[in-house]
């Protein structure tokens, strides 16, 4: 019989549910049981990256993406806590997508001018916003930044490849317990530190609120695109509209998030 890491046979990991796996490898950190676990979510990492890829620029690589995403899995075999009841697939989605942004983030791909335009449309949105109490239409903004509407729908698609990225980091000021996502929202990272739980449950509070606040149609497109993991494409099709105006929607919906969320941390901060 063959034997695995610290002694443990293959035949004693089949018998095995993976409900009792994971809580072997939580105890033991036994190498055997997590390369089960990775051979068994690999093709989760390939899943994810060609929903990605769909969006990203041709010097992007598909098996880069899946190499970032690895990493993400490995990340999320060792921090999943079953205790939480929260299934292991839905975790990891997050920490694989996060993985291949950093990733990407660290190449740094998007054009520098592009990430200016981007940075200025955010700034007019949250001042913007916040002198109006509500949410800005596309009128007043392109008033607002002196364009005409053409215009001001062609900059959205311009910066559109940007706002994924910075989706992943809508809060974040350099230390890791200062680290929230749209992902993160859904189920917050284990923390022994009482006062970093109750850090992240107040900066969880906040992404949720400022989601609700966001226009019907851009809430739905980012329901349907982080937790519904659906492609822009196939968004298009569920609320009837082409995938250039999902692009555009989701594009919206990320420049007044982080606008908002700039605000109010600046407020608690």
């Amino acid at each position: 019989m063959q034997r695995l890491g610290r002694g443990m046979s293959e035949s004693v990991l089949t018998e095995k549910t993976e409900e009792e796996l994971w809580r072997l490898y939580r105890k033991t950190k036994e190498e055997a049981v997590r390369n089960r676990f990775v051979k068994q979510y690999l093709p989760l990492v390939k899943y994810v990256a060609g929903k990605l890829a769909v969006g990203m620029p041709q010097s992007v690589e598909f098996d880069d993406l899946v190499s970032y995403g690895v990493i993400g899995l490995f990340d999320a075999i060792e921090k999943f806590d079953p205790g939480k009841h929260v299934k292991f697939k839905t975790y990891a989605v997050t920490r694989i997508r996060g993985s291949i942004f950093d990733q990407l983030r660290q190449l740094d791909w998007v054009p520098r001018s592009i990430r200016q335009k981007a940075r200025e449309l955010e700034d007019t949105v949250r001042q913007l916003e916040a002198q109006l109490g509500r949410s800005a239409t596309d009128q007043e903004i392109a008033r607002e930044l002196g364009l005409p509407a053409e215009d001001f729908e062609k900059l959205i698609l311009k910066i559109s490849g940007t706002t994924v990225l910075s989706l992943n980091d809508v809060w974040y000021s350099g230390e890791e317990n200062d680290r929230m996502s749209i992902g993160d929202s859904i189920e917050s990272p284990y923390s022994r530190n009482p006062d970093a739980i109750v850090e992240k449950q107040e900066m969880k509070r906040v992404i949720v609120e400022a989601i609700g606040n966001l226009p019907d149609r851009e809430k739905k497109v980012l329901v349907l695109y982080y937790y519904e993991n659906l492609t822009l494409k196939e968004i298009g099709a569920v609320l009837g509209v082409t995938e250039s105006r999902i692009s555009q929607l989701h594009t919206k919906a990320i420049v007044r998030l982080r606008g908002r969320l700039t605000s109010v941390k600046r407020g608690i901060m």
